[in-house]
């Protein structure tokens, strides 16, 4: 494919692909993996992505009457947490891939709020929600995969009601270049690899990989957080830096 000089690019991973292919790329990603993606991301992190989940809930504490809205929601890990802390919140589970909203309402605890719940597949940078209608943002492991973050930000700003609040899990640096190292090595070597044991599919987990060394840094990311207008942005490390949490309001 021959490639126009005014095309504007974009990462996919380590490849430089046009910014309008992208999307459709990371859907074929979450496509393939979405059988496995649980699995996975309990073997990947050792369990610890639990962990972090838990810990975006106790900074987030959800309060009943909420409305939340999880986008790059994918199989309903956060907002199943958000609603078993919060009785009488409800929540939306947002995401671009069918598979994937279909693998979580297969969960037990899809069955049991259903009454809460709704599964909508939608895009980060185009939401398909009305202005302020939302109290509370999360999205988890799925910023670093939108073609253009900014709009993701500024579509967030958009759907929440004023005094709402975003708050972000992703993969971010850890400080200590030789710590940041030793996880590369892991990062590249090991989880391909498990990625093509148990899910027959190398190629996504090469990608995932790769994308998390995309990603800005924490700063990096809260300035941008900033930008979009947020307010009171800060941010938390998790594991050493290994992922972290970034909070802002809509003020």
């Amino acid at each position: 494919m021959t490639q126009r000089s005014d095309e504007k690019t974009t990462h996919f991973g380590n490849q430089e692909v046009p910014e309008a292919e992208k999307a459709g790329m990371v859907h074929g990603v979450f496509s393939r993996v979405a059988s496995k993606y649980d699995v996975m991301n309990d073997l990947m992190s050792m369990g610890i992505h639990r962990v972090w989940k838990d810990a975006m809930m106790d900074w987030l504490a959800p309060r009943s009457g909420q409305r939340l809205l999880d986008v790059a929601g994918g199989t309903g890990d956060v907002a199943f947490r958000f609603l078993k802390r919060a009785p009488g919140a409800t929540a939306v589970v947002c995401d671009m891939t069918e598979p994937m909203l279909a693998e979580g309402r297969k969960r037990a605890e899809a069955e049991k709020l259903a009454e809460s719940l709704d599964w909508v597949v939608g895009d980060a940078m185009a939401l398909p929600f009305p202005d302020a209608s939302f109290d509370t943002y999360t999205i988890s492991f799925g910023i670093r995969n939108v073609t253009r973050i900014p709009d993701a930000l500024a579509e967030a700003y958009r759907v929440l009601k004023p005094g709402g609040r975003l708050i972000v899990l992703e993969f971010s640096r850890i400080p200590n270049d030789l710590m940041q190292k030793a996880y590369d090595v892991y990062s590249f070597n090991v989880i391909p690899a498990m990625g093509q044991v148990v899910a027959g599919d190398r190629a996504s987990y090469q990608y995932l990989v790769e994308s998390i060394r995309k990603f800005p840094d924490q700063d990096s990311f809260a300035a941008m957080i900033r930008e979009a207008g947020f307010g009171q942005v800060k941010y938390r490390n998790l594991t050493m830096g290994i992922a972290a949490l970034h909070s802002g309001w809509k003020l």
